[in-house]
């Protein structure tokens, strides 16, 4: 054995020394192994990203793409579709931080205790995370479907929604508190953000599953002997130990629901009217709908600009969460 060991070391240090003195090509060869990936990851991501930069700044005419400047992010910014879909955004992304934030804290801290069964209930929580963003808008569409859904009866219930019943297809936005602000939504949005959370809560819920699972049991008990209650010991103790967690869940989930498409496109397509108009399908919209590429384009990069501060900011914190670790 000892002489296998030694021979095996001696072949590590012959291959090193021949890699050393094997000129620039050994040198860089990790570089040129990683070569092929790279290739790929600039075909399908930059090249798409700096063409998309070049098209904002482009107008189509007949054949000929021309240079308009700064014409299409004028005229992006200034509609009043940018506006409200900014609007709707905005209230989408509050109801669906809030929803997701609180039911997977509440299912985490119940999967943290020693439960019966408790790895058959995380297997169940994934099930919404495996199921595709299409696949599920068109479930939860069928079931609010008038007349025929299986949520119809409750819905056109006049006793519990007067006068009329909720259609959540057709039902259009009541009045809204402060001019110019989509808020109270209409009940598509509500529906939206219910489904939207319902498809990103096992994520969330693994993700603070997890940093629970750091938190020293001997603090929690320590807390209780000197008289805290359960709820002091989950917001003094509990809460700020995990709390670079759930800074970096909640970027996460701006960033989804900032880029999602597959539950607007498949569940209400921005309706009723542009009710659910959010900035991803106001995208779609401009330039499938529309095939005004350079305006599209240019919202885009306004998108990616968010993205992109959303993921340093994310960075910045889990490397502050490596740090205090």
């Amino acid at each position: 054995m000892a002489t296998q060991a030694q021979t095996a070391s001696t072949s590590t240090r012959t291959a090193s020394r021949r890699i050393r003195q094997g000129g620039f090509f050994n040198q860089t060869l990790p570089f040129w192994l990683l070569l092929p990936t790279l290739l790929i990851l600039a075909a399908i991501q930059f090249y798409p990203g700096f063409y998309s930069i070049w098209l904002s700044f482009q107008e189509r005419q007949g054949a000929v793409w021309n240079f308009v400047g700064l014409r299409n992010f004028e005229r992006v910014f200034g509609s009043a579709a940018f506006r409200e879909s900014i609007g709707h955004t905005v209230v989408f992304l509050i109801g669906y931080i809030v929803v997701t934030m609180a039911a997977s804290l509440v299912i985490a801290l119940l999967l943290n205790r020693k439960l019966k069964l408790a790895g058959v209930y995380i297997s169940l929580i994934f099930i919404p995370w495996v199921i595709a963003d299409v696949i599920a808008g068109l479930v939860f569409g069928l079931l609010v479907v008038p007349d025929y859904g299986l949520l119809s009866p409750i819905l056109s219930n006049s006793t519990l929604f007067p006068p009329n019943g909720l259609s959540i297809p057709s039902d259009p936005a009541p009045r809204p508190w402060i001019q110019g602000f989509p808020f109270p939504p209409a009940p598509a949005m509500y529906y939206l953000i219910l489904a939207t959370s319902w498809r990103a809560l096992p994520f969330v819920t693994l993700l603070i599953l997890a940093a629970l699972k750091t938190v020293p049991q001997e603090i929690i008990e320590s807390a209780r002997i000197d008289g805290a209650s359960g709820a002091q010991a989950l917001r003094f103790i509990t809460l700020p130990l995990i709390l670079p967690t759930l800074v970096v869940a909640l970027f996460s989930l701006i960033l989804g629901g900032m880029n999602g498409i597959g539950l607007v496109f498949t569940l209400t397509r921005g309706g009723p009217g542009t009710a659910t108009e959010v900035l991803s399908f106001l995208l779609y919209t401009i330039g499938f709908g529309r095939l005004e590429f350079g305006r599209a384009a240019a919202l885009s990069v306004f998108i990616a600009v968010i993205n992109l501060t959303l993921i340093m900011l994310t960075l910045r914190v889990s490397r502050t969460e490596e740090r205090i670790a």
